[in-house]
């Protein structure tokens, strides 16, 4: 499921990042994006694509039962 909210997608992106204890310029690198990109979602100026999405998503899982929350939330998973 694509969330629609900018403002929500910026809260995944922080709340994600700080799960994996990640810089912004870290989480960029991982995602394949530039830095600039990471922090623009995050502070809610433009959306990330839908393969961003999608890989953020790939993140979420990957977290297990940490990332349980964060996905109902979000994804609704």
């Amino acid at each position: 499921m694509f969330v629609a909210e900018t403002k929500d997608l910026g809260r995944l992106v922080k709340s994600l990042r700080e799960k994996l204890g990640l810089s912004q310029e870290k989480l960029a690198a991982r995602l394949g994006v530039t830095f600039s990109s990471v922090n623009r979602w995050e502070n809610g100026h433009t959306k990330p694509s839908p393969l961003a999405v999608q890989k953020l998503e790939e993140l979420v899982f990957e977290l297990g039962p940490a990332g349980k929350e964060m996905s109902d939330e979000f994804f609704g998973n």
